[in-house]
């Protein structure tokens, strides 16, 4: 099974709202978790861009990943 960390205020934010059932802190979380979801998913395509066995999924996982990061198309090489 695999760890995955979290800042410590977004882990703050989570104590708060179950167990202390403040409301306040949803957005907050909801932001957070979506933070570290999009972060998981770059990480997990530039692994594939490493580690692919075929040059066409390598040059895949690339566009990918540049296209998550926000590389515009006309700065890649």
């Amino acid at each position: 099974m695999k760890n995955v960390q979290i800042p410590y205020e977004l882990f703050i934010e989570l104590l708060h709202y179950h167990l202390v059932q403040e409301d306040d802190y949803a957005e907050d979380i909801r932001r957070g978790l979506e933070e570290k979801l999009d972060a998981m998913v770059r990480h997990e395509l530039y692994v594939k861009y490493k580690t692919a066995p075929t040059e066409e999924e390598r040059e895949q996982a690339r566009l990918e990943y540049l296209d998550r990061r926000g590389v515009s198309k006309s700065f890649r090489w």
